[in-house]
């Protein structure tokens, strides 16, 4: 079972990596540029910061699911996913544009996109770590 949890970790580790950069580096990249202000230079971003935060979110997402979940399937790694996307993008992105002058459209695809993430990220833990 632990060789699963950490093949798991790995597994949705690249895929949120991969994703972000569809998301941020390539969708998002005129809407970030338009709103410059509100960001860090591109040279005093913490990439380094970054890819931790993505590592330890995606250690704390396989444990719950490893952990919590008692029927592991992939219907079940999906539907936790799902919820788990939906809790984290929504607080994320609607969260934000309450406190943040940012569009509404980059609330949205911050929302939309983490549900993606949460959803795909369930569907790995789901196929790796069975009962």
């Amino acid at each position: 079972m632990l060789k699963r949890i950490i093949v798991a970790i790995v597994a949705v580790f690249i895929t949120w990596a991969v994703l972000d950069f569809i998301i941020h580096g390539i969708l998002l990249k005129s809407t970030y540029e338009a709103t410059a202000n509100l960001w860090r230079p591109m040279n005093e971003m913490k990439m380094g910061l970054s890819y931790f935060v993505t590592l330890v979110c995606a250690i704390c997402f396989v444990l719950m699911y490893g952990l919590l979940v008692g029927k592991k399937s992939l219907a079940s790694g999906i539907g936790f996913g799902a919820l788990f996307g939906l809790a984290s993008g929504f607080s994320m992105g609607f969260g934000s544009y309450c406190y943040m002058p940012i569009p509404l459209t980059l609330a949205l695809t911050w929302f939309i996109g983490t549900l993606i993430e949460g959803i795909a990220a369930g569907a790995i833990v789901g196929a790796i770590v069975k009962s």
